[in-house]
């Protein structure tokens, strides 16, 4: 919607990049679209361990344009967490940033090889140190995709659209399906809130 009432309206601001909403929604459809070509869609996993960067925004979009389900996974968690996460979640997906590598690159080897998923990197220029883990990077990945990309909503307002885990305090975290009618729902009473002058 803001990419068709605000198209040249400022969406992103993140160092030096500045992308209006126009350019965002090409980026979030060119996303899903390289996700589908690539084999990956309904029901399929993608994490992410990303920081508060322009492609984690990209992800919460282009994702369930394609039909899978996001998983951001806590940026604190230590590895034997994290490879819990993906393998117990099955992620098809890991995009993941040079900041977090080290912790990354452990939780990678706990994952045995046949469940291990393709890792992408995200080279966020802001960060200065770490090492890329991945066969590919973002931007090689959004060139695959098409920025015209014809995604649909989905045909079942219960189809899942992210997964979360809880902490796991006192055990192996659990994992929480979160559905396309429930984030919906969330966003129209934010908005409705908002309207009404009941914001804080």
């Amino acid at each position: 919607r803001a990419a068709t009432v605000y198209p040249h309206h400022t969406a992103v601001v993140h160092g030096a990049v500045r992308r209006d909403w126009a350019e965002t929604y090409a980026r979030c459809r060119r996303l899903a679209s390289a996700l589908q070509r690539r084999g990956f869609g309904l029901g399929d996993t993608v994490a992410a361990m990303l920081p508060n960067i322009p492609e984690m925004l990209e992800l919460h979009f282009g994702v369930p344009m394609s039909g899978a389900v996001l998983n951001t996974l806590n940026i604190r968690l230590d590895a034997e967490a994290i490879a819990f996460m993906l393998e117990h979640g099955e992620a098809k997906v890991l995009l993941t940033d040079r900041e977090f590598s080290e912790t990354i690159s452990r939780a990678l080897r706990l994952v045995p090889a046949n469940k291990r998923p393709l890792v992408i990197d995200v080279d966020d220029p802001q960060f200065v140190g770490g090492e890329k883990l991945g066969t590919l990077d973002y931007e090689t990945l959004l060139a695959e995709g098409d920025p015209e990309f014809a995604w649909q909503p989905p045909a079942d307002e219960w189809q899942a659209i992210s997964l979360n885990y809880t902490s796991g305090t006192t055990g192996n975290p659990k994992g929480v399906v979160y559905h396309h009618r429930g984030a919906y729902l969330n966003a129209v009473s934010n908005v409705l809130v908002w309207n009404m002058g009941l914001h804080p």
